[in-house]
C-alpha cells in the first residue's frame, strides 16, 4: 500500500473488540499461514452465554449463507468486524466493488475466495455493554439473501466453469439437469393424471423419480467436494512487492 503498511487491521467502533488482541490477530499472516484473519466470538462458550440471543440466531443464519457464497465452509461469525489482511492481497481485490455497510465482511470473504486467498480465524471474546446493535435481521433479510445468492452463483461459475472444469463441475451440471427434469416431468404427468383420472403407470413414476434421485445424489457429491475444497497455500508469499510490480510494468513500457 502507499503508506508502506504490510498488514492492515480493521476494528469496529462499537467498543466490543480489545485492541490488545491485535498481535494474536495478525500472527497467522506474519507467520505466512494466512492472507486474511478474522475474529470468532463463538469459540468461547462463556463469551457466547453473554451474547444477546437475537445476535446468536442472526449469526447462525448469516454464517451458513456466507459459507455458501464465499466457499469458506470452515468459517463462522461472518459479521465479525475484527479483521486483518495482508496489504498485497488487499491490493488484488476490487475495492470499489465490495459492498459497504453490514454486508461488507461477507462480501469481503467472497472477493477473497475469488482471489484464491487463504482465510483463517482466531478466537476472541466480545465485550457487550448497553449498546444496541443497528443490524436488524428482518430489515436486511431479503437484501442479504439476494446478495448471497448472487455471490454463490458467481463463485461457483468462476471456480467450476471459468477457472477450472473438473468432476465436480460435471456433477453440478448433470445433477441439476437430471433433478429438474424429474421434477418438471413428474409434475406434468401428475397434473395430466389428475385431470384425466387415469393413474400414472409404474414406468412413468420411475421415469420421474429416477432422475430426481440420481440428480440429488450428484448434487450431494458436488457439495461434498465443495466443502472439502479448502485453500491451504497463502497467496501473499507468492506475490511480488509493489515496488517490483511497478518496476516490471515500467520495464514493459520501455
Amino acid at each position: 500500500m502507499s503508506s508502506g503498511a504490510e498488514i492492515i487491521v480493521k476494528i469496529d467502533g462499537d467498543g466490543q473488540m480489545d485492541p490488545a488482541l491485535i498481535s494474536m490477530l495478525i500472527a497467522p499472516i506474519r507467520e505466512g499461514n494466512a492472507d486474511y484473519v478474522k475474529g470468532n466470538r463463538f469459540c468461547d462458550l462463556d463469551g457466547v452465554s453473554h451474547m444477546p440471543r437475537e445476535r446468536i440466531v442472526g449469526n447462525l443464519v448469516l454464517s451458513f449463507a456466507t459459507k455458501m457464497s464465499s466457499g469458506y465452509w470452515d468459517m463462522f461469525d461472518p459479521t465479525n468486524g475484527f479483521t486483518a489482511v495482508h496489504a498485497r492481497v488487499l491490493g488484488r481485490l476490487p475495492l470499489d466493488k465490495i459492498s459497504t455497510g453490514f454486508f461488507f465482511e461477507s462480501d469481503m470473504l467472497f472477493r477473497l475466495n475469488v482471489a484464491r486467498a487463504v482465510v483463517t480465524e482466531v478466537p476472541m471474546t466480545a465485550r457487550y455493554g448497553t449498546e444496541t446493535s443497528k443490524l436488524r435481521i428482518r430489515r436486511v433479510l431479503l437484501q442479504f439473501a439476494g446478495k448471497h445468492l448472487a455471490n454463490t452463483a458467481k463463485r461457483i461459475f468462476y471456480g467450476y466453469f471459468l477457472r477450472d472444469f473438473n468432476v465436480a463441475s460435471i456433477e453440478l451440471l448433470v445433477g441439476t439437469l437430471l433433478f429438474w427434469f424429474g421434477v418438471i416431468f413428474g409434475a406434468v404427468r401428475w397434473y395430466q393424471s389428475m385431470v384425466s383420472g387415469v393413474p400414472a403407470t409404474a414406468g412413468t413414476v420411475i421415469l420421474a423419480a429416477l432422475p430426481i434421485l440420481l440428480g440429488w445424489q450428484m448434487l450431494l457429491a458436488f457439495f461434498n467436494f465443495d466443502t472439502r475444497n479448502v485453500l491451504t497455500t497463502p497467496l501473499h508469499p507468492r506475490l511480488p512487492p509493489p515496488s517490483e510490480t511497478l518496476a516490471a510494468k515500467a520495464g514493459r513500457g520501455t
